[in-house]
């Protein structure tokens, strides 16, 4: 299996730090693409590295490389998620500017009819994200929310952020074992 994994300018790296570990742990091959404005933020938040996160991924690729294999409908990939997906990111996308690499491989994604999450962590929503949201899922594309879940009685923030990654990581069949789901049993706590 292979999975293009996006990662932009929205607030939330410690997201993508959390789904590429799964991915690895998964034994996915993953292609990853860093925004310039990801970049920034990291440096804001004093998060996850840039190295943090290529150390995770099978291959890196440059944003500003569009001659990458992603940036290619017959490269086959099972699809691409987005995680944070800044509105930015997702007004591009939504409106088919395709000018980096992390864009043109979304465009691609929907071209090619694979499966596409963005994972916006955005709040709130003014009305130009929500109608860049709805043409971006008119496009193909499935609209996700950095939001965990609490009925998995979370301890820590680490269990929060698992909460959203197993959630993307469905939307590929990607099983992550120690994810529980409603209505299963919580497992016990030392």
């Amino acid at each position: 299996m292979r999975v293009v994994v996006g990662v932009t300018g929205g607030s939330g790296i410690p997201y993508a730090l959390d789904t590429l570990r799964a991915l690895q742990a998964a034994g996915v091959e993953t292609h990853l693409v860093v925004s310039s404005g990801a970049k920034r933020v990291m440096t804001a938040e004093g998060g996850p590295t840039l190295a943090d996160l290529t150390a995770l991924a099978t291959h890196a690729h440059d944003d500003r490389d569009l001659a990458a294999s992603i940036a290619s409908g017959s490269y086959r990939t099972q699809g691409m998620l987005v995680i944070p997906c800044s509105a930015g990111t997702l007004a591009k996308v939504a409106h088919g500017f395709a000018d980096t690499l992390l864009t043109r491989a979304a465009h691609v994604t929907l071209k090619e009819r694979r499966p596409l999450v963005l994972v916006v962590r955005e709040d709130p929503l003014p009305r130009p994200a929500l109608l860049n949201a709805l043409a971006a899922h008119d496009a193909g594309a499935t609209i996700m929310t950095a939001s965990p879940g609490f009925y998995h009685a979370p301890q820590d923030i680490a269990e929060l952020l698992h909460f959203v990654t197993a959630r993307v990581l469905d939307q590929f069949g990607v099983d992550t074992p120690d994810f529980r789901r409603w209505g299963e049993t919580p497992p016990e706590r030392p």
